[in-house]
């Protein structure tokens, strides 16, 4: 069976509908997936460019975003590396109202029992983790 991996711009397409040709051929590409005609792959940094796009070009609200996230969880037959983690920062995002990739970090971080080595403490102090004492001269 055909196997492909999924870029970004199919799913922007597919959920926003600005381009009607690219939004029905996205649409045809999932239903054939969905009949077990070819395989769909597709990875964390796929999620982390669409938050990105939503947030920088479409304007969305981070709820929204993390709505069209959780969607593409749900595409049928659509096989996804490290989806653990990324239906746990989606989780985690929406709870505490903050950003995928920052979330994705932070569950990542979690799971694997590691603090956190940023300049962008406050960021990731809700999350509970560690961080790393970087002395304040820095």
């Amino acid at each position: 069976m055909k196997q492909y991996f999924v870029d970004s711009n199919i799913f922007l397409r597919y959920f926003n509908k600005d381009e009607p040709k690219h939004a029905a051929a996205a649409a045809a590409l999932f239903k054939k997936a969905k009949d077990g005609d070819i395989e769909l792959f597709c990875g964390p940094p796929v999620f982390f460019e669409i938050a990105w796009v939503l947030r920088s070009f479409y304007k969305l609200a981070n709820s929204d975003i993390l709505d069209t996230l959780e969607s593409i969880l749900s595409i049928p037959n659509l096989k996804i590396s490290d989806v653990e983690h990324v239906g746990a920062a989606i989780a985690l995002a929406r709870r505490k109202n903050r950003g995928f990739a920052d979330s994705y970090i932070a569950v990542t971080a979690l799971d694997k029992n590691m603090g956190i080595a940023t300049f962008n403490g406050k960021h990731f102090a809700a999350f509970g983790t560690e961080l790393y004492p970087f002395i304040a001269a820095i």
